[in-house]
């Protein structure tokens, strides 16, 4: 397995390709949600990604403060292929998203939308709960930081 950071620009067509087929085979497909995967904020964040010969199995996406969040980065799109999730890749994702947020910008929060079945996954790598219970495509949501 093989971590890579890298910007939009940076992917490689076959990079983009796994990434996107990863997030739409988990979030459109197996948590059966339809909403626009492609929202250009790919466009101004990192992503940070692991391969396994061809294929994706972990993926988050890095914003930039005030582009989900006013004054705050953000990580979404978090997710591990159905295949390798009993080997705890999404603590070791997380883990590597935030410090390279943290390294990226200092002293920023780091917020996310957490899916709420998710909240102690969250609250396990520091996230405090900042929101009621929201739908986000119909989901229930939390809105967390990081200090």
């Amino acid at each position: 397995m093989e971590w890579r950071i890298k910007s939009f620009s940076e992917l490689s067509s076959l990079e983009l390709y796994k990434i996107l087929q990863l997030r739409i085979n988990v979030f459109m497909l197996e948590q059966d949600c339809l909403y626009p995967e492609c929202d250009n904020k790919d466009l101004q964040g990192k992503h940070l990604f692991a391969m396994e010969g061809k294929e994706c199995i972990a993926y988050a996406r890095l914003l930039p403060p005030n582009v989900s969040y006013p004054n705050c980065s953000s990580i979404g799109r978090v997710v591990v292929h159905a295949g390798f999730r009993q080997h705890q890749y999404g603590q070791e994702l997380m883990n590597r998203a935030i410090n390279a947020l943290r390294n990226e910008f200092p002293g920023i929060p780091i917020r996310i939308s957490a899916q709420e079945y998710l909240k102690k996954f969250y609250t396990e790598l520091g996230f405090k709960v900042e929101s009621d219970v929201y739908l986000e495509d119909n989901i229930p949501h939390l809105e967390m930081a990081l200090y």
